[in-house]
């Protein structure tokens, strides 16, 4: 198990919910459960996209939408983007170098201490400053870097 801090993309808070895909719910759930004992810290941003996400996408009303989202809150430290974070997601995207709310999830987290962002919505090795994306899923199981930093 790894000391390290790292946050969690919308993605993963989403699986968290979804019951039409068991096995990234499955893993998702597995990920979230690991990582509320460890060094894990969550932004603002990615609370707020899973409020949507899981209102739209999974067809929730507003009222569990907002109680799921509550549950993450209430678990995980939560960290809000700076206007350093914002220059840094500006510079980023202009430059081609990632879409910007990805780039801004980033940087808020880069500067909260973290290393890693586990996502499979962004490019797995994909930087940013000092934090690196990891993709946690490889086929139905926890891929080797999410292991590292989950599993003792």
């Amino acid at each position: 198990m790894s000391a390290e801090r790292f946050t969690l993309d919308t993605n993963i808070l989403v699986y968290f919910h979804d019951f039409t895909d068991p096995a990234k719910q499955s893993l998702s759930t597995s990920i979230v459960k690991s990582a509320v004992a460890l060094d894990c810290v969550l932004t603002l941003q990615s609370i707020g996209e899973c409020f949507v996400s899981v209102r739209r996408v999974l067809a929730s009303s507003s009222t569990d939408a907002a109680r799921r989202a509550r549950m993450f809150v209430a678990n995980f430290p939560i960290v809000e983007p700076s206007q350093q974070a914002l220059k840094a997601a500006l510079s980023a995207a202009e430059a081609e170098k990632l879409a910007f709310w990805d780039a801004l999830l980033l940087a808020t987290a880069a500067e909260a201490g973290c290393t890693t962002c586990l996502s499979e919505d962004m490019k797995d090795g994909a930087k940013l400053g000092s934090i690196t994306v990891r993709n946690p899923f490889e086929r139905n199981t926890l891929s080797k870097a999410a292991q590292a930093l989950l599993l003792p």
